[in-house]
């Protein structure tokens, strides 16, 4: 980096201070980063006083420290839309060939938020919308992209989730959800049954977007109907995923 021109440094820079924030939710102080990124505390000031003015970070303040910004958000939003693109056609032959509702998910920070949603055909169906959030540890899309996530990422996320108790069905230790993360690398699916909202179920799978983004497909079912038709459902899903997997040339 040392014999990189000085905007090309600065720029390295910056983009190490946003990966720093990323996941989380309090923020960092200024010498939080200087001493995780190895650099001096009024190189780490000048940063994220620039990125501040762009809106790329929000400045630290006496209830929070350093967080990721607003700007950010619009410019995520673009590139997500490209994914969402894609899979749309997918995902409506998944809701037809079901008639179960179907949710596109990727992962942000400790939720995983809904970039897509098809209703189904069902008169009694699961709801929900584009732009809401679920948790990770507790929802069908959530366990399946933490099941994806390298060691290193993993290791992240643990550290700023909290393991709330949606239900009485819900995973709230780390033990209870790594041997349920192991479950999901094995069997290629994961289930949400009836963990966040009694009444509903869910099977959900993750896949790599065009751009190397984890993503993941959730069918949200009505527990009701979802114990009859979870085979069936979970064969629907597998199609659906490597059909997805075939246009993204992803792994």
């Amino acid at each position: 980096m040392g014999k990189s021109p000085l905007g090309v440094q600065v720029i390295a820079r910056a983009a190490e201070v946003l990966r720093a924030l990323e996941g989380c939710e309090q923020g960092l102080s200024l010498g939080q980063l200087a001493k995780q990124l190895g650099l001096p505390k009024s190189t780490v000031q000048r940063i994220v006083a620039a990125l501040d003015q762009e809106k790329f970070v929000t400045a630290s303040t006496p209830g929070a420290g350093v967080r990721l910004g607003p700007a950010l958000v619009r410019i995520a939003r673009s590139a997500r839309f490209g994914l969402a693109e894609l899979a749309h056609s997918s995902l409506e032959e998944l809701a037809k060939r079901t008639g179960e509702t179907v949710d596109l998910a990727i992962m942000d920070g400790t939720k995983a938020v809904f970039l897509d949603h098809i209703e189904g055909s069902h008169r009694l169906r699961a709801v929900s919308a584009i732009g809401i959030s679920f948790p990770l540890h507790c929802s069908a899309n959530g366990k399946a992209m933490l099941a994806a996530l390298d060691d290193s990422a993993l290791l992240k996320v643990r550290k700023a989730i909290t393991l709330t108790k949606f239900t009485p069905h819900s995973i709230c230790t780390w033990k209870q959800l790594d041997a349920e993360l192991a479950k999901i690398r094995k069997a290629g699916v994961a289930f949400d049954l009836e963990e966040h909202t009694l009444g509903i179920s869910a099977v959900g799978a993750s896949l790599t977007g065009p751009d190397g983004e984890i993503a993941a497909i959730s069918l949200p079912t009505p527990s009701v109907r979802f114990v009859s038709n979870k085979r069936e459902l979970e064969n629907a899903l597998r199609d659906c995923r490597n059909a997805l997997i075939e246009k993204f040339g992803s792994p």
